[in-house]
């Protein structure tokens, strides 16, 4: 009497678990591209936390307004965060939004507002 599968039931299985593949892979096929989005708003929050506690502290000491540029100081690591999309930490000072695809930060001083620079991702 010979024990063991037969090729039906082999191929049975490797169709079940190719279903199962099939149905589960296209959840994790955009995780990465959600992950770097995560990183941007997380990194964006805090840019923009730094920015409102120097703008608290500048006007506690009678200094109204928000801070001329980004510096590594107002950072707890001494590091401005790096933009995950083109792995840059480079801070580009402008009075709008950016209209093409470039790297790192745009930064606007007489607002206050911080966008990655690239415009796809304005929305953050």
């Amino acid at each position: 009497m010979k024990r063991g599968f037969t090729l039906i039931e082999l191929v049975m299985v490797i169709v079940i678990l190719g279903i199962l593949a099939a149905t589960a892979l296209p959840r994790f096929i955009d995780l990465s591209g959600k992950a770097r989005e995560s990183a941007a708003k997380g990194s964006l929050g805090g840019i923009r936390s730094a920015l409102a506690i120097t703008y608290a502290s500048n006007a506690a000491y009678g200094s109204a307004g928000w801070p001329s540029s980004l510096i590594s100081d107002m950072f707890a690591d001494n590091n401005v965060p790096t933009e995950p999309y083109s792995n840059s930490n480079s801070v580009t000072y402008s009075s709008s939004a950016p209209t093409g695809v470039g790297s790192g930060w745009v930064y606007d001083s007489t607002t206050g507002k911080v966008w990655i620079n690239n415009s796809s991702y304005t929305s953050y």
